[in-house]
Order: structure tokens, then C-alpha cells, then sequence
């Protein structure tokens, strides 16, 4: 049996795909189920996060096995399985160790380093023991992982280079500023009472908002959450619970909103969110954020003020040009700087104009007033450039502007007055909320875009060393007890032989008193014992290294051990540890 892993995460896929793919708890169980209801597999664990979803077996199969595991994900996740195909990732025997133990301390995570993924590993592992579809195999590997995780964060300072998801998205919020700083003084509204609910929850009490809410389907819940809260030591934030049906008013007071559940829906659609800032958005400043006439400056003329910045000009207001400007300024698609074109121009002022333009007058002499501008067509040098133009003013009663047009202002956006963090998958909080004026939305994929910059510290080298010795001791250990049953399997057809041979002396020596016979069975048993001890001593070592799982096959055929002892040792000893292991 091999231990094969396929899943999808951050890092294989995009999070419109795993909010698609994420599944309820119902559903864990019952693809935990099924999979250990297929053929090529006995063992089944579902490790599922908000960014990650990846299912661990047992498999005889290698095969066999990725082709069922990815089919029972497409179908428990509802993703068709040629469009969930390409983002899955398949992790086999020892690269699935490793896999599981980075993931346990952080290197796999969204932020780096956080130690939440520990708990969930453990939720994983006590939903695998309760179902009782996770053996041998998957306790011992779980259970590693967890002291894995625990080492990695215990001897290095993996800590430092990552935060909780909570602690990452509320700095995100903050615009990269002071967490505590920004949240002083905040009223707080937490949607859920889950773990990472509760997280964020204790983090804005300990960050210093003044009121926090917290709102969830089971009232009990939310209730012994503000309870909590509120009689912390290191806290003095007022928590009060309320039904989910609050939500919509209790969003009208809240500064900032944190949002995990684990809903199919939206909990917060973008017209809940609107309403609940409507009256609070700052206006946006005078000189910003009005829209940009086309080749203006942007900013709102006045009723007497003329088109695209310049001074008012037109017929006897700047000498020679042939224009009316006041007459055409309102015409949609054109401005008149530099090569305007003017709908309806006849050719002989076309001329006139470009000469003008050009900062030169129909004699030739220049402008003093003015400097020339680069670009502009020579009366003299483009007679035949000017003439074509003249023939499209005719032909399409426009000319498009050969000037390159003045950048448009970035609008405006006003600061935020509702801060909204979204950490369930699937979504809660409508990503159209993004678009809101006074709305400021730190969702998984913006924490994944941002994550993807931030900055690793060194220990994780340290990190990954911890890992990769972890992994081949558990290899060695893995393959060292793959060959057990087969040793005691032998020892016991020793012993076997060992009693019969005693049985056959006592008949023929029906005389011997007991003291005699005890001492011809220890030397005979010490004989057997010694003959075996080197041999299965050496083949546990040599089992212990990478290919040495053909040494049990190799000892059961040199012994012609019956393969049916064998696989009832390896059965009885699942039985007593799992009967011995506790929960996770």
C-alpha cells in the first residue's frame, strides 16, 4: 500500500476555482467516505482550508488511484472533471510526506509561516478518526505532521516570517499601516464563530476597537464568543452577540466587518453593502476626481471659462486665426489644440488654420508671442499633406486629432468608511463590493495577490531542512514497519517449530522429569533465537532504505512464509493501535 495525495490550492489554482471547488462538511465526509468505498484505496483523509482542498489515501494502485481520487474531487466539489484537471497537483509516497509536512509548518500557506494550518490538520485528523477511514498509515502520518509543524515553529523563528491569515488581511486593511493604530478606537462587527471567525474576533479585541459584534447562525455560539471576549484579561472591548438577521443594521454602525462562514451564498451582497454606507462616503475633493474633458485638463470650466484650459480666442481675439472656436468647442470628439480638425472647414481656412497653428502667419512672418510647436504642418513644406487633408474635412467632415492626447486624471476615490474582509471559501461578501465609493475589500484573492510580494524570512531555509530529515526518518520507519509482520511471522513458525520438536522429544522420552525438559527447550529456543536475530536485524535496516521493500518479499519467499500469516499479523497489529490511539 502507498500513500498518494491530489488536491488543488493557491498555488495550482486560481481562487475563482477553489471558492467553486470548496467544500461544506457534509461534503468532506462523504468523499472521505466514498474514497475509502473505492477500490484502489482502504485509507481516506480530507484536509480542506480556505485556500487549499486535497485528499490523502492509501492505495494499492498508483494508477489507478490518481484517476479515482480526482474523479471522486470533481464530483464531490461539483467542477467538472476536465475543467478541475488542469490545476490539480498529485503527490506520491515520500514526495506526498514532504508535501504534508510543509504544508503542517507553514511553507505551503498562503502567508508563510502562519500556524493555523496546525488546527486544521488536527480537525482533518479527528473528522478521519471518527469516520474510521483513516488506518494505520494516515494517523501515524497526520500525527507526525502535527509534531512536525510543532517542531518547525518551536526551533525556528518560521513565526517571524508569517502571520495568521487574520493578522495579514486586517494589514491589508490597514493599508500596510499599524494594525492597533488603525483599529483603535473601531466599531467591529465579526460575521461567524468559527475558529477563524473567533481568531479574527480576539485579534480586533486585542488590536483596541472599542465595540465588537458578533453575529452567527446559532445564536449559543456567538453568544459564548462575546462572552469570552468581553472577560478576557488582555481586552476591555464591549462584545455583544446578535442573530444573523441583524447583520444589515448592525453593518450601518460597523467601521470594519470580518466575514467567515461557512455559507454556499453571499452573506453580503454589494446592495447590502451600499446601503450600509450610504450617507457615510466622503465627497471627493474639489480638484480630483470630476471628469476629464477630452484634451483638457481636467478640471470643470465655468460658465465663461473656455474649453480644454486655453484663453478665450476666436475671430479678432488672437490675430489670424480663422476660426470661430466658441462655435466648435462643444463638438463631440474634437479639441482645438495643436492639428484640431474642425468639421466643415473649407480648405482655403484649413490652410489658414494650420498656418496659424503653426505659430506663423499667411505672409510667412512669426509670432514673436508664441514658441513654435514641434509637430505642426508647414503651409510652404506639406501643400500636398495640407490638401489631403482639405479632401477628408470633405469626404468625412472630420479630421482626428494627429496631437497625442494629454493623459486623463486617475478618478478620484474617496477613503474608505466601511472596511470589509472576507475570509470564507466560498466568498460571503460580493466582490462587486470592491467597486463601492467608501468601501475598502480584502477578500483571499486580493490576500493571494499580495501574499505572492511579501517577503520570507531566512529561517525558512532552516524550515525546509527540518522537513526534509522528518520525511526520511518517516520513510525509514514507514518501510522498517512495512517488513515487521513478515519478522514476527517468522519468529512465529520458529516457535512453532520449536514446540513441535519438544512435543516429538517428550514422546520419545517419556521419562524425562520437567527439570531436564525446561532445560532442552530454553537451549533449543536460544539456538533459534540466535540464528534469527541477525538476519531480521539486518533486514529491518536494510528495509529502512529507499527500495527496500523488496526485502519482505524476498523473506517470505526464502522461508516460504504463508502469506495469509503475514496480512493477519499486519491486521492485528492495525487493531491494537488503532484500538490504543487516542483522538487526534
Amino acid at each position: 500500500m502507498s500513500l498518494l495525495v491530489v488536491g488543488l490550492s493557491h498555488r495550482s489554482a486560481p481562487v475563482s476555482v477553489l471558492e467553486r471547488a470548496s467544500l461544506t462538511a457534509d461534503a468532506q465526509v462523504k468523499l472521505a467516505q466514498d474514497t475509502v468505498a473505492a477500490e484502489p484505496a482502504t485509507e481516506a483523509a480530507v484536509l480542506a482550508t480556505c485556500n487549499r482542498i486535497e485528499l490523502y489515501a492509501d492505495v494499492d494502485k498508483f494508477h489507478a488511484g490518481v484517476a479515482e481520487l480526482s474523479t471522486l474531487l470533481a464530483q464531490h466539489s461539483g467542477v467538472g472533471l476536465e475543467e478541475l484537471t488542469p490545476y490539480l497537483y498529485v503527490h506520491y509516497e515520500d514526495r506526498a510526506v514532504h508535501h504534508l509536512f510543509s504544508v503542517a509548518c507553514g511553507l505551503d500557506s498562503m502567508v508563510v509561516g502562519e500556524g493555523q494550518i496546525l488546527g486544521q490538520i488536527k480537525d482533518s485528523l479527528a473528522r478521519a478518526q471518527e469516520l474510521h477511514s483513516a488506518g494505520r498509515l494516515l494517523n501515524d502520518l497526520f500525527q507526525q505532521a502535527l509534531r512536525v509543524g510543532k517542531r518547525a515553529h518551536s526551533e525556528t523563528g518560521i513565526d517571524r516570517a508569517g502571520q495568521s491569515l487574520v493578522t495579514f488581511g486586517l494589514e491589508q486593511l490597514a493599508g500596510g499601516g499599524d494594525v492597533q493604530e488603525w483599529a483603535k478606537g473601531k466599531k467591529a462587527l465579526v460575521i461567524g464563530a468559527g475558529s477563524m471567525s473567533s481568531l479574527a474576533a480576539a485579534t480586533l479585541a486585542r488590536a483596541g476597537v472599542a465595540e465588537l459584534v458578533v453575529a452567527n447562525r446559532t445564536f449559543d455560539r456567538a453568544e459564548r464568543l462575546a462572552q469570552i471576549l468581553s472577560e478576557g484579561d488582555d481586552t476591555d472591548v464591549l462584545a455583544r452577540a446578535v442573530p444573523m438577521e441583524s447583520v444589515p443594521v448592525e453593518l450601518t454602525r460597523a467601521d470594519v466587518a470580518v466575514s467567515c462562514t461557512g455559507a454556499t451564498g453571499l452573506v453580503l451582497t454589494a446592495e447590502a453593502v451600499a446601503r450600509a454606507v450610504e450617507g457615510r462616503a466622503p465627497a471627493p475633493s474639489a480638484d480630483a476626481g470630476e471628469p476629464v474633458t477630452p484634451g483638457g485638463s481636467g478640471r470643470t470650466a465655468g460658465p465663461d471659462a473656455p474649453q480644454g484650459g486655453l484663453p478665450a480666442t476666436g475671430p479678432g481675439t488672437d490675430d489670424g486665426c480663422p476660426l470661430d472656436l466658441s462655435a466648435v468647442q462643444g463638438t463631440a470628439g474634437f479639441s482645438v489644440l495643436g492639428e484640431a480638425a474642425v468639421a466643415g472647414m473649407a480648405a482655403a481656412d484649413l490652410e489658414q488654420h494650420a498656418a496659424w497653428v503653426d505659430n506663423g502667419t499667411p505672409g510667412g512672418g512669426q509670432r514673436a508671442a508664441a514658441p513654435a510647436r514641434p509637430g505642426t504642418l508647414d503651409p510652404a513644406a506639406d501643400t500636398d499633406a495640407i490638401a489631403a487633408l482639405a479632401a477628408t474635412v470633405a469626404t468625412v467632415g472630420r479630421i482626428p486629432e494627429r496631437r497625442r492626447p494629454e493623459p486623463a486624471e486617475a478618478p478620484h476615490r474617496p477613503e474608505p468608511v466601511l472596511f470589509l474582509l472576507d475570509l470564507a471559501m466560498p466568498r460571503d461578501i460580493d466582490a462587486a463590493a470592491h467597486r463601492l465609493a467608501g468601501v475598502r475589500l480584502v477578500d483571499i484573492e486580493s490576500l493571494a495577490e499580495a501574499s505572492a510580494d511579501a517577503p520570507m524570512a531566512a529561517d525558512v531555509d532552516q524550515v525546509r531542512r527540518i522537513v526534509s530529515d522528518e520525511v526520511a526518518a518517516f520513510g525509514a520507519a514507514l518501510r522498517a514497519a512495512h517488513i515487521t509482520p513478515t519478522v514476527v511471522a517468522l519468529r512465529t513458525m520458529a516457535a512453532d517449530v520449536v514446540a513441535s520438536e519438544i512435543a516429538r522429544l517428550d514422546g520419545r522420552l517419556p521419562g524425562l522429569d520437567d527439570k531436564h525438559r525446561a532445560e532442552i527447550t530454553q537451549t533449543v529456543r536460544r539456538v533459534v533465537d540466535k540464528l534469527l536475530h541477525a538476519p531480521t536485524v539486518r533486514v529491518k535496516q536494510l528495509a529502512a532504505e529507499p527500495g527496500g521493500a523488496g526485502y519482505a518479499d524476498a523473506l517470505r519467499t526464502l522461508f516460504d512464509l504463508d502469506p495469509e500469516t503475514v496480512a493477519a499479523v499486519s491486521r492485528a497489529e492495525d487493531s491494537t493501535t488503532q484500538r490504543d490511539r487516542g483522538p487526534a
